[in-house]
């Protein structure tokens, strides 16, 4: 009965959406470190206050409009697409193996970072705001203002600006969060631990730090295109990789790993414990219909 079932596509996008709205301030908080030049000598939490200090309580919930969109298309797509190949590949396979779980994720990471990229940067955008010269501010209302101001004043094409990176970093980061939570989960279950909250979130946890290690210098790079000002516009990801390594350095790449992994660790763990809760709670009401008609 369950694999008649299967998962609605829309379930991935609806966990990362009330997942993305209990971590907003740690990602609006990497956001603005990885845009910070030069060497970094403040933390996460030290800058998360700095951020309230100076602009207020709220402005940690700069952009929550558009990170909301950007889930509800890009993790809709990367999950639900994911899921959907997944189920294809379960009724032909038993067992399948890595390379095609990659395969999988690989295409549904392809979609969703295409998908999600007009809300990523206008949410990027909103994020960034607070930190940028009075002059260069853009003032986004909400999300949906951004994507109608970027359209209008900068070209459709503007809502595409950085869609190479962000298509590397879906890939990278479905990759590494999905695969390596179905293997982690593999392998807990097989020490012992049963199906429940406790595996969810011990494998989620890790595949985590898996996705924050793996994407750190693919999600900086993509930060600063769609972030960019001035003489920065423009650039492509290999400029703008050859000039962040030619003055800033290697570790530049990894700046704001640790908001990043405060942020990806709970938005990775919320998302799956949220995604498997509503899988459940679907198979619960569907048996329930059944025994009801029966």
């Amino acid at each position: 009965m369950n694999k008649q079932l299967g998962t609605p596509f829309y379930f991935g996008g609806a966990a990362s959406c009330t997942a993305a709205m209990i971590v907003h301030p740690l990602d609006l908080t990497k956001v603005r470190l990885q845009n910070t030049k030069g060497i970094i000598s403040t933390n996460m939490f030290r800058a998360m206050l700095n951020i309230i200090h100076n602009e207020g309580f709220f402005a940690i919930y700069n952009g929550i409009s558009a990170a909301i969109i950007r889930q509800a298309t890009y993790s809709t797509v990367r999950l639900g697409g994911y899921e959907f190949l997944k189920e294809k590949l379960l009724a032909r396979e038993k067992n399948p193996s890595v390379l095609q779980l990659l395969m999988c994720s690989t295409a549904a990471g392809v979609g969703g970072g295409i998908c999600g990229n007009p809300g990523d940067i206008v949410n990027v955008r909103m994020q960034n705001d607070g930190q940028l010269p009075a002059h260069l501010q853009r003032h986004y209302k909400h999300g949906i203002d951004g994507l109608i101001r970027m359209a209008r004043e900068e070209g459709v094409a503007s809502l595409f600006r950085g869609v190479g990176p962000n298509v590397n970093r879906a890939v990278l980061i479905t990759s590494s969060q999905c695969v390596s939570y179905d293997g982690f989960k593999q392998v807990l279950s097989g020490q012992g631990l049963s199906e429940g909250l406790t595996l969810h979130f011990s494998a989620s946890l890790l595949a985590g730090l898996v996705a924050t290690t793996v994407c750190s210098p693919v999600d900086v790079i993509k930060t600063r295109m769609m972030a960019a000002t001035g003489s920065e516009i423009g650039q492509n990801a290999f400029q703008m990789t050859w000039n962040m390594y030619r003055t800033e350095g290697i570790l530049s790449f990894f700046k704001g790993w640790t908001p990043s992994f405060m942020r990806t660790g709970p938005q990775t763990v919320l998302t799956f414990i949220f995604l498997e809760q509503f899988k459940k709670w679907y198979r619960s009401f569907h048996s329930n219909k059944m025994v009801l008609r029966e």
